[in-house]
């Protein structure tokens, strides 16, 4: 558990290896600039760790993203706690995710509570009005950019197009739930590798790695530091330690509030749903959108649309939007009594995002000395690839919504649909799919013609 670098010695340039003061002061740097999504936060650290500091070469950097790209859970988060433990062994992991969680965290408390204070506001109320057909371009955004990877030549590889069709209409149209659909789709995609293994080519993920930039403190060729092999001993430790740390926290939930209290539900809920995000968090947001919304009511489907925004517009991974709907949920039921709200929908926030982000913790503490052992032979599976494509449809499912919503929600007078919405969303997509405009400066430029409009009168309240 100390903090011993992974080169001990320095590189073949004589430097000094990196403490475990540096590298603590980068990761809490990159918990506060960490916008742009999973591909900006990966390039964010490709180009700090690999191109500038040199802390790890691009192979080792790429080897620990493929396997993060297979797991389940926010990926970006993933290869810091990768990258930290590495270097610094279990407590380097820990303090390289936390950081890229915490202040995230804490910004979405206060934004969520001036939310749900001041959120009828005209001002603020305009603000969101703009906001929310950003983020119906922004899913559609989404969908493009996962389809455009997935779903090619349609007549040579038709089973991936039928898997995303298919899992459009399921639960678009008929509300089957996402674990269904993902499991579906990986017993179609084993199939298919196996017996027609053409219908699931190996893709996504990253390619080889074609720059170089001088020797790395860990290089393509650094042996593996000891406390990075894999021992069954320290396996069976980690996933003791784990069963723990999920054990205890639900215990006192349990035992404080029962089984069917709000917390303790929570943390079971957004504990199956950190199983579930492959393809990262558009993936399972119609999965917490059923849960959260639908059967719990936690909150409903306007605010949900907010809460996604919040987290458009904030650093840390999108799936933090967990930790807006564990705080307007815990308001709303009030979870520690009237007169303690904001104590209340903070601590939901916080069993939130613990049971969410536990899992990703684990998998790179339990599974790195076995990645460790295999550089370069990681790939895309036939069930992965056909999960992937399930992806597409099922985010294609969440556009849909958003913009069914934002077209109903304040209907333009004289017409059954708010055409001024709808064309927010269209101008916002054209910024994002035609010109590339980066997410942060669309949706400031949607909140503040939302915001004019709502004070001009064209908007009604």
């Amino acid at each position: 558990m100390s903090a011993v670098p992974v080169a001990p010695e320095g590189d073949a340039e004589g430097r000094a290896p990196v403490t475990f003061g540096e590298a603590l002061k980068f990761w809490l740097k990159l918990g506060f600039i960490s916008f742009g999504g999973p591909a900006g936060q990966i390039a964010i650290m490709h180009r700090e760790l690999v191109e500038q500091k040199r802390w790890i070469s691009e192979r080792r950097f790429l080897h620990a993203l493929n396997y993060c790209m297979l797991l389940p859970g926010p990926e970006a988060q993933q290869l810091a706690t990768y990258i930290g433990w590495l270097m610094h062994r279990t407590w380097g992991g820990i303090v390289a995710g936390g950081l890229f969680v915490l202040p995230s965290l804490f910004i979405l408390i206060g934004l969520s509570w001036v939310y749900v204070v001041f959120g009828d506001v005209d001002w603020v109320a305009g603000l969101f009005y703009g906001i929310k057909p950003a983020v119906a371009a922004i899913v559609l955004q989404a969908v493009w950019r996962i389809g455009s990877r997935t779903l090619k030549h349609p007549a040579r590889v038709p089973l991936l197009w039928a898997i995303a069709v298919g899992s459009f209409v399921a639960i678009a149209f008929f509300d089957v739930p996402f674990p269904w659909i993902v499991l579906c789709a990986a017993v179609l995609g084993a199939l298919a590798a196996r017996y027609a293994p053409a219908q699931v080519p190996a893709g996504g993920g990253h390619g080889k790695a074609d720059k170089t930039w001088g020797p790395a403190l860990i290089d393509d060729h650094t042996p593996t530091p000891e406390h990075a092999r894999f021992r069954p001993s320290r396996l069976a430790l980690i996933g003791t330690v784990g069963a723990l740390l999920w054990l205890l926290p639900m215990g006192l939930l349990v035992a404080v509030q029962g089984w069917d209290g709000t917390l303790a539900q929570m943390g079971w809920f957004f504990t199956k749903a950190a199983l579930l995000t492959f393809g990262g968090a558009y993936a399972v947001l119609p999965y917490v959108y059923q849960g959260a919304v639908e059967h719990f009511q936690w909150l409903t489907g306007p605010q949900m649309i907010d809460g996604l925004a919040l987290g458009e517009t904030t650093p840390g991974p999108l799936i933090m939007v967990v930790a807006f709907v564990g705080f307007v949920g815990g308001w709303t039921r009030q979870v520690l009594g009237p007169d303690a709200l904001f104590l209340g929908a903070a601590l939901a926030a916080i069993v939130v995002t613990w049971f969410t982000f536990l899992p990703s913790f684990l998998f790179i503490l339990a599974g790195g000395p076995l990645v460790e052992s295999t550089h370069g032979n990681l790939r895309f599976t036939g069930p992965l690839t056909a999960i992937t494509a399930a992806v597409v449809g099922v985010i294609g499912s969440l556009a849909l919504f958003f913009l069914a919503h934002i077209a109903r929600d304040r209907p333009t007078p004289g017409w059954p649909v708010d055409w001024v919405s709808l064309a927010i969303a269209a101008a916002a997509a054209v910024a994002l799919l035609r010109y590339k405009v980066g997410v942060i400066p669309v949706i400031a430029a949607c909140a503040v013609t939302g915001m004019v409009l709502r004070l001009a009168g064209v908007v009604p309240a």
